[in-house]
């Protein structure tokens, strides 16, 4: 099968397929080796592919019929909340999208901009709202009704702030995904839409290099 890449990285969609439980957990150096219980059958996954965990493109490194395990470096510890794991601690994945499938949610790439802290849960009877806030100030990087990947969920942004913002979080998503296990204070994944990031670069660039013509 074919599947998308943009500048060399394996694309996603948001839309998770399965979560799996931590197995083992073994630091190597800076770097964190984790294994994970193998939800996936009949050869399905292989050595050296990308999968989105909770929002963070992994290969694996090693495969059985059982688990699998990935590595992530130093770089990536630091910008994500890998640190927080724990043995049967339930991560999201999702494989890279391929050429002949719609894209359900938005182009999420794997790259964590930054993590976000879970500050309030409303139940609204039937739907869940989950109030974020942001490590690092949002600015442009989000807007009212715009895609945001959290823990590599796709969802619309609902209201949003310098620092602060909530999704709506159906039954579907809710019982599928990590989120029924989420608590106030837990620390997520958040990518940023990639459209977004690219937009907003251009106006700081097209400011920074007229702002003496003016």
């Amino acid at each position: 099968m074919i599947k998308i890449i943009i500048n060399h990285y394996v694309m996603f969609t948001g839309i998770v397929e399965c979560t799996a439980k931590v197995h083992q957990l073994n630091r190597d150096k800076n770097n964190l080796r984790i294994t994970f219980n193998n939800p996936f059958f009949n050869n399905k996954i292989q050595i050296n592919q990308s999968i989105c965990h909770n929002g963070i493109c992994l290969s694996i490194i090693n495969i059985n019929k059982k688990t699998y395990s990935v590595i992530a470096s130093e770089e990536t510890l630091l910008c994500t909340n890998l640190n927080f794991l724990k043995i049967q601690d339930e991560v999201n994945l999702e494989r890279g999208m391929m050429l002949h499938e719609r894209v359900n949610g938005h182009i999420v790439q794997g790259h964590v901009d930054t993590i976000a802290m879970i500050i309030k849960i409303e139940n609204r009877n039937g739907s869940w709202l989950f109030f974020f806030k942001s490590k690092t100030k949002l600015n442009h990087r989000i807007v009212k009704k715009g895609s945001i990947a959290i823990n590599g969920v796709s969802l619309t942004i609902i209201t949003c702030n310098q620092y602060i913002f909530n999704v709506s979080i159906i039954p579907y998503t809710y019982q599928t995904t990590n989120f029924h296990h989420m608590k106030i204070g837990d620390i997520v994944n958040v990518e940023f839409d990639i459209l977004g990031k690219y937009i907003h670069q251009s106006i700081q660039r097209y400011w920074k290099n007229n702002r003496n013509t003016f």
